[in-house]
């Protein structure tokens, strides 16, 4: 496909304006390691609820909902809705624990919360495992999908896609901190947004949709429009909807929504200025990330079915595409090569937005981790603040020098998705325990990371050699989850709980009660209840449904005017507990 003049000076403009703040920022956030890595804590909630978003928004993210979609049907997608449970339980209960504890980072929290040197060894191995091991894999995953809309929008070759991102987000990351990526954020979140609406419009226009009403009134369109799996299928079922909602949300760690917490999301929750800007950001994050942010890309997927029915006529359209990737994830680029020149540029810079910002906070992630909790925990412990922020830039150049090995084999979204669960199931549970149960110590995280690791190789790579029955992705979950779940508690009883100095100092810190979780619990219920109410009746009103779309919208507002005192109460508990800390 071809791009004129004014699709290029919009892709300038856009690499015009990213570096731009980067540079910017770049003096102010290299003053000292608390404004390059955590913004300087003085972020409001809207803005950190708009950057969780964009840091969520990868290349990836249409590209799989589109493959779910298309392999079955909408509901496909509770793979990931599930995670709102996990999203709305650290909103409510664990993101002042985080602003509380005082860490610089979710590694930090370990010596905080243990000692020795199990807590030691547990800091720098996750420091590494997760800022560059599981970066680079999940980072390798943006790219899988960068690399496909660059062959099919750009007609480039894999690794030129692979240099120019490669070289664009080293410079965009390592220029700003993180104040300039949050910043950055706003203005990438708008463009992600406006492109993605450009291109459902032109997708849904085309002649073989004939617009909305036809779109959404197709028999081949509405098979696929339902928000659960067909029971009918009871594999699917189990895996896409009763796993997820029943076992994943708590006890599988995926990277963005952890449980209790953690990488990124927690990066921008220390961010904020106060408690209250954190649980605010929060929340504005879980309501626009499940329900406004993905329909632009629940249509155009619909779409696709209709101008592209199967893999054969993807591969028929761009034959100069490597067949192995030609999966149902290449259908959302595919759709989008039909938007005309003028807008062409604008949805690029969309799609540029969503890999850049997605990388960036894997990025600041990743550099912090090794920065902080490994080169001056461990290596450099006298390291001054410029020190350690230039081994958090040089930090970001290595990580994406190893995904632009990586990346050229991986294949699908939905596969490394899978893989992912996988190696952080049963680990879910621990996460969000060892706030309360003193009993919990280091050795029963360091037990569940290196079981979950290891049965995950095993089932992946070794089982489906061995000539026994062959296993489906949730019933390997299941397995990790099991046998993980059954190795930390086991030690954790085996061994010593943490000292009782160390539990008392950190009680402090936090200082909840049983009363303050059950509220928490309370209000998690109630904003999941509107948010998914808020899901399903944009949906419906989508659909035409208007019946359905009534009802959702009215649970929406009930759940949502008893969610508000609640939210209240929770507030004031927490200005309460700040006035007695500041008379203490």
């Amino acid at each position: 496909m071809l791009f004129d003049t004014i699709d290029w000076l919009a892709i300038a403009l856009f690499f015009l304006v990213m570096f731009g703040i980067a540079a910017y920022f770049s003096r102010r956030s290299a003053k000292n390691t608390t404004d390059f890595f955590l913004s300087g804590k003085s972020m409001p909630w809207w803005l950190i609820g708009i950057s969780m978003c964009a840091a969520s928004t990868s290349t990836n993210s249409a590209n799989m909902f589109t493959e779910y979609i298309r392999n079955s049907n909408l509901g496909e997608n509770w793979k990931w809705w599930a995670f709102l449970l996990t999203g709305m339980l650290t909103v409510f209960v664990y993101s002042k624990l985080w602003v509380r504890s005082g860490a610089k980072s979710d590694i930090e929290f370990y010596e905080l919360r243990y000692t020795g040197k199990a807590a030691a060894f547990l800091r720098g191995f996750r420091a590494l495992y997760l800022g560059f091991i599981f970066n680079v894999i999940s980072i390798g995953l943006v790219m899988l999908a960068a690399i496909k809309i660059g062959q099919v929008m750009f007609g480039l070759d894999q690794w030129t896609v692979i240099i120019i991102t490669c070289i664009a987000s080293v410079i965009y990351s390592a220029l700003g901190g993180l104040k300039g990526a949050i910043y950055t954020d706003l203005i990438l979140f708008v463009i992600i947004m406006v492109g993605a609406v450009v291109g459902m419009h032109y997708a849904v226009t085309l002649p073989e949709v004939g617009g909305y009403k036809a779109l959404l009134s197709n028999p081949a369109v509405r098979e696929h429009m339902g928000f659960f799996p067909d029971i009918a299928n009871p594999d699917l079922f189990v895996a896409a909807f009763v796993i997820p909602i029943a076992v994943q949300w708590w006890n599988v760690w995926y990277p963005g929504s952890e449980p209790g917490g953690g990488g990124y999301i927690v990066q921008r929750m220390l961010s904020a200025k106060d408690e209250n800007h954190c649980m605010g950001g929060t929340i504005f994050y879980q309501v626009i990330n499940y329900a406004i942010r993905p329909w632009p890309w629940y249509i155009t997927a619909f779409a696709s079915l209709l101008v592209f029915p199967d893999l054969l006529s993807l591969q028929e359209a761009f034959p100069h595409i490597n067949p192995s990737l030609v999966k149902g994830d290449l259908a959302y680029p595919a759709m989008l090569t039909f938007v005309p020149n003028g807008w062409l540029g604008l949805v690029a810079a969309g799609l540029m937005g969503a890999l850049f910002s997605t990388v960036a906070a894997h990025l600041s992630m990743g550099s912090n981790y090794i920065a902080n909790d490994f080169w001056k925990r461990f290596v450099r412990p006298e390291a001054g603040d410029k020190e350690v922020i230039l081994v958090g830039r040089l930090s970001t150049v290595v990580i994406m020098v190893c995904t632009a090995l990586l990346s050229p084999y991986l294949v699908s979204a939905g596969t490394v998705f899978n893989l992912i669960l996988q190696v952080g199931a049963g680990t879910g549970l621990i996460y969000l325990l060892r706030w309360f149960w003193m009993r919990i110590n280091a050795w029963s995280e360091i037990t569940a990371m290196f079981v979950s690791f290891i049965v995950a190789v095993f089932l992946q790579l070794i089982y489906p050699h061995l000539g026994l029955p062959e296993l489906t992705s949730w019933q390997n979950l299941l397995i990790v989850m099991g046998i993980t779940t059954v190795a930390w508690v086991g030690v954790t009883l085996l061994t010593k709980p943490t000292g009782k100095a160390t539990q008392e100092a950190f009680q402090e810190k936090i200082h909840t009660t049983r009363h303050d979780i059950a509220w928490g619990l309370l209000a998690m219920t109630l904003a999941c209840a509107s948010v998914y109410s808020a899901m399903f009746a944009v949906g419906y009103w989508i659909y035409g449904e208007t019946t359905l779309a009534i009802i959702m919208t009215a649970v929406f507002i009930v759940s949502t005017a008893a969610l508000l005192p609640v939210i209240q109460r929770l507030n004031g508990k927490t200005a309460r507990m700040k006035r007695i800390s500041q008379n203490l």
